[in-house]
């Protein structure tokens, strides 16, 4: 039987023979007693690269999207977020469970501005909540992996700071904004207090992120993620394929940028079909013309491609690792036919 081609996510990806190797060898210890040495090499890494004086290693990014906003944020206050961010939609109402927050959504254009940041500020009165903090999302993965320029970041992050607010970057697919926009991901980071990176996006690793950021919200981090379970012993296993996909797999990114580019122009003019122009390595096909997604999944799943309802009438497709030119090429076959109306 043939293996299916899934366009998922980037988060289906298998571990490399050699980033298997990698986690083999890894030199580990108890991080939760007194520090694995492979998670400290790569906390130092992280750090380094975004600039940031620490940075924590967690399990997951949703758990460490969750720690930045415990860190920064306070029980009965608001954080703008735009409204369709991945803290909103994703994470399961965990800004409000975990940390005790209310979302004020942003709304206006497919990722965050400082205007509509602006707009949406509640003037001050005794009788509404108060803001705590402002979330941005870079890449955004609901509009389809788009980047936030550091232009337009640095905006929000000086438009959150007129009203004193903090910002959270939610960077799990920070690696695609550097390599697609050449900004050095540090500059990206030095737009917020706290900044999370995912290892199981675009990396390649089975699992875990990073939360880095200022000295003072640092400090806390390792406390919060204890409470939230996120505390783990050899962890190191674990921090070696991040180590790995750092040095090996954040330099090909780009190839996946450019198979999403040729994915999109194949797609491009097919009647009923509206692509979304790829930044990086998310494809967003929104159907025009009747078409339901939950048809199109199921039409290229039974042809052996696998690709996301997004909503009713937009289905995504992501590039990544596993995907080589021979199997996008068998993906465009398959995917010009299942969204035919």
């Amino acid at each position: 039987m043939t293996t299916p081609i899934d366009l998922r996510s980037d988060t289906v990806t298998k571990p490399t023979p050699a980033m298997r190797r990698a986690m083999a060898d890894a030199d580990v210890g108890d991080d939760v007693l007194d520090g694995d040495p492979t998670v400290k090499r790569l906390e130092q890494r992280v750090a380094a690269l975004l600039g940031k004086p620490e940075a924590l290693f967690f399990p997951t990014g949703t758990m460490a999207n969750q720690a930045g906003l415990w860190l920064l944020g306070e029980p009965g206050t608001e954080v703008y977020c735009h409204d369709d961010s991945h803290i909103v939609n994703w994470e399961i109402a965990g800004v409000a469970a975990l940390a005790g927050l209310q979302v004020r959504l942003v709304r206006g254009g497919p990722v965050l501005d400082a205007e509509a940041l602006r707009a949406a500020f509640r003037p001050a009165s005794v009788h509404a909540p108060r803001a705590s903090l402002v979330c941005a999302e870079n890449t955004h993965n609901g509009a389809g992996g788009m980047v936030t320029s550091l232009e337009r970041l640095r905006a929000i992050r000086d438009t959150a700071a007129e009203a004193g607010l903090p910002v959270h970057l939610d960077g799990a697919r920070l690696w695609n904004a550097s390599v697609a926009s050449g900004t050095p991901l540090a500059d990206f980071a030095a737009c917020a207090a706290t900044v999370m990176v995912s290892f199981s996006k675009g990396l390649g690793a089975p699992v875990g992120a990073c939360l880095a950021g200022d000295a003072a919200p640092m400090r806390r981090a390792w406390e919060v993620r204890k409470r939230f379970g996120g505390g783990m012993r050899q962890s190191g296993v674990l921090a070696a394929a991040a180590l790995h996909g750092l040095e090996h797999h954040l330099p090909r990114l780009h190839e996946d940028h450019a198979r999403a580019r040729e994915l999109a122009a194949a797609l491009t003019g097919i009647p009923g079909v509206a692509v979304v122009p790829p930044d990086t390595n998310i494809v967003m096909l929104d159907l025009t013309a009747g078409q339901q997604a939950v048809d199109v999944v199921a039409k290229a799943k039974a042809a052996g491609v696998l690709v996301t309802m997004w909503h009713r009438t937009r289905v995504r497709c992501v590039l990544h690792l596993d995907i080589d030119d021979v199997a996008l090429r068998r993906a465009i076959t398959v995917l010009v036919e299942a969204v035919r109306p």
